[in-house]
């Protein structure tokens, strides 16, 4: 085991940095953040491990390694350090003795695998008999067994990347082909090559819901929940059946296993997960399911694990909302007799989404996190029901709460001026154990972020934030008005390094959490439903507008970005209103009728639109950034990942196209390799970079 008391190394590292004025924060600190979570209390309370998440520069990645902190936090210990690789989710043995991580360290089909570290000393070993990647895992109360969710391997799709890495592509139709061996060729492939001999094999495609972002085509693979016995060495299937199971957790007693999964006739149709209980036997056996509503039971898309009583009667879980809302609907905290029966939902009049739900000590209360109106904050409610009180709240967002014993509570916070580290709960308060980004912090020049509120045009009241630069002067500057992704999140008073950057080169961020936005109640979230470019339109106007009446932005030097949903509002908001300079739109959408069968939203689209042949003005509706290209005239820069299945380089393509063609200035830049979220560091902050470029020109001169 290699440990590090990183506390004399630390103080160095903060000297050195200090002895440096303070800078404006710039795409260059990127690479310079630590981002922690997955805490996890040790069985005696006395430590918490935790994983904390930096970038290795040379290498081009970003790398986690485990680490440990004393409940006083007077002792820092980095547990993992191996060069370029990476340590995620630390979990305690019960009797104390081991921690337990998931890594793909020397894996030779990069598998992630589970390692165990004896606390005693000594390296890591890997758990040997373990076929296919560890997803998820979680130890028995005994510290024998080990549930684990498995993805099923796909010797497939291996197969067709090592023969598609070894066959080299065909020049394009009327281009001149480089000569054989130069740059323009990459590798030189032979014909006698082991891979090139074995042709690739067909995807052979027949689910409904056939394609996912980063996972790419579905096939017959599935996460499913194994039995790992660490005396043996030896795994076991627990369930029968071919779904996907998740979220794992074991009975106070270890003699059963709580988990979740969408175990109907078609579950790529629905959204009809469910809690189930299975003993761990020595075979297969068929699971019980404990709750019957048609909708989401503790999804695994949600990531609220279930949680057992400590006498082990109730366990306690997450019910979605109306089926027919999908994500618009709100998430409630529930209990279900762990021997079956009637499940009771605790926070039915509490109109906000929960989740995390953790029980105290003696069984009578639960503890869980509540998304609020732009905060994420910690709240209780008793275990037979009534109203729900406020434990930790304040102008931040918690997340990530681990239960200990004595009723310890450890919990990543994140506020608009620091990165998350992890603290402790100490009853109504909060202590900081976790320093990871303290050295950071003393080199660099924090924006102040506000909290807005204002009306939109139709009186509705709208929350959102400002990011003012540290530098501003006097007179009204310009201003960027910054979306949101989902459109189901919300922007929330914690670290958000865009905008920070953006207010670090001179611009206000004027951020807003418009209808569709979670955070305010159901009929709020609800209100852009079938309605995407409406009111949340109409809202994020609003917020410049607010800007603007305050003296925070010129109205002649304004621009636009956002990701995802926020790159798809920021098509909308041009198509709306043309008083705009420059527009950046990330991994956008506007011709909805393109993303029908080349996306992952199958479900969403056919539950909220229908079908494009019987609803296609409900599909047309939506898509007038597309059909209605002709109102913008912004210059806008598109951004996307070619492997992006969650919203396809074609959608960016098409609307990149439909600029250029009417002579509208734009841009389109593909991050070859990267998915919906990016994650090369050196992408990061090339993307960071042309956003400011793309500004400057356009909207700082004004």
């Amino acid at each position: 085991m290699t440990i590090r008391v990183s506390i004399a190394a630390a103080l160095l590292t903060t000297s050195m940095m200090a002895a440096a004025a303070p800078h404006a924060i710039s795409p260059d600190d990127i690479a310079r953040i630590q981002t922690v979570g997955s805490p996890d209390v040790a069985p005696g309370g006395e430590w918490v491990a935790y994983a904390s998440a930096g970038t290795d520069i040379a290498a081009d990645k970003g790398v986690s390694h485990i680490w440990m902190t004393s409940w006083d936090g007077s002792r820092t210990v980095q547990l993992t350090s191996r060069a370029k690789e990476s340590e995620t989710s630390p979990r305690f043995s019960p009797d104390g003795h081991s921690l337990a991580f998931i890594s793909a360290r020397g894996s030779a089909h990069d598998d992630d695998e589970l390692w165990v570290l004896d606390r005693a000393g000594g390296e890591a070993r890997r758990l040997p008999g373990i076929t296919g990647s560890v997803v998820d895992f979680a130890w028995s109360p005994d510290s024998r067994t080990i549930a684990l969710v498995l993805a099923d391997p796909e010797p497939d799709e291996k197969a067709n990347a090592a023969a598609s890495a070894a066959t080299p592509s065909p020049a394009r139709p009327g281009s001149d082909a480089a000569p054989t061996g130069s740059p323009a060729d990459g590798p030189t492939v032979t014909a006698t090559s082991a891979s090139a001999e074995k042709p690739p094999t067909p995807i052979v495609i027949d689910r409904f819901h056939f394609k996912q972002d980063i996972d790419g085509y579905l096939g017959v693979a599935r996460n499913r929940l194994w039995l790992y016995d660490i005396a043996t060495g030896k795994a076991r299937r627990l369930t029968t059946g071919n779904f996907d199971e998740g979220l794992p957790a074991w009975s106070p007693n270890g003699a059963q296993i709580a988990f979740t999964s969408n175990r109907s006739a078609d579950p790529d149709r629905g959204y009809d997960s469910n809690l189930y209980r299975v003993a761990p036997a020595p075979t297969p056996a068929e699971p019980v399911r404990l709750t019957t509503f048609e909708g989401p039971d503790n999804s695994i898309e949600l990531g609220s694990y279930p949680a057992w009583s400590p006498d082990g009667r109730s366990i306690a879980y997450i019910e979605g909302g109306p089926v027919k809302l999908i994500g618009y609907g709100t998430h409630h905290l529930a209990v279900v007799p762990s021997a079956g029966g009637a499940a009771r939902v605790l926070t039915a009049s509490l109109d906000r989404n929960v989740r995390d739900p953790l029980w105290s000590p003696d069984g009578r209360s639960l503890s869980f996190l509540v998304e609020d109106d732009g905060v994420v904050r910690l709240a209780s409610v008793a275990a037979n029901g009534g109203a729900v009180a406020p434990r930790i709240g304040g102008f931040r967002v918690l997340s990530n709460p681990a239960a200990g014993p004595k009723g310890r509570i450890a919990v990543v916070v994140s506020t608009p001026s620091a990165p998350g580290e992890i603290f402790a709960v100490d009853g109504s308060t909060l202590r900081q154990l976790s320093h990871q980004n303290d050295a950071w912090l003393k080199t660099v020049t924090m924006n102040p972020v506000t909290a807005t509120s204002f009306r939109s045009a139709d009186g509705t009241e709208v929350h959102g934030f400002v990011t003012h630069p540290a530098n501003a002067g006097a007179a009204p500057g310009p201003a960027l008005l910054f979306n949101h992704g989902g459109p189901q999140a919300q922007f929330a008073a914690e670290f958000e390094l865009a905008w920070q950057i953006l207010a670090g080169h001179g611009y206000t961020v004027v951020s807003s959490n418009p209808r569709g936005s979670t955070g305010r109640g159901q009929d709020y979230g609800k209100a852009i439903y079938a309605a995407w470019g409406s009111v949340d339109v109409a809202d994020a106007l609003a917020a410049v507008d607010d800007a603007v009446a305050r003296k925070l932005a010129a109205p002649a030097k304004l621009g636009v970005v956002g990701w995802s949903y926020g790159g798809m509002l920021t098509n909308y908001i041009i198509a709306s209103d043309t008083r705009f300079k420059a527009a950046v739109s990330g991994a956008s959408i506007s011709n909805i009728l393109a993303g029908y069968g080349t996306d992952q939203y199958i479900n969403d689209y056919e539950t909220e639109l229908g079908t494009p042949w019987e609803h296609p003005d409900a599909w047309k509706k939506v898509s007038y950034p597309f059909y209605h290209n002709e109102r913008i005239v912004t210059p806008t820069l598109f951004m996307v990942g070619n492997k992006d299945f969650n919203v396809p380089l074609l959608n960016s393509e098409q609307m990149y196209q439909a600029l250029r063609s009417r002579n509208v200035p734009t841009q389109l830049v593909i991050y070859p390799g990267e998915f919906h979220g990016m994650k090369r560091p050196s992408f990061l902050k090339d993307r960071m970079e042309r956003w400011l470029a793309w500004f400057d020109a356009r909207v700082k001169p004004g």
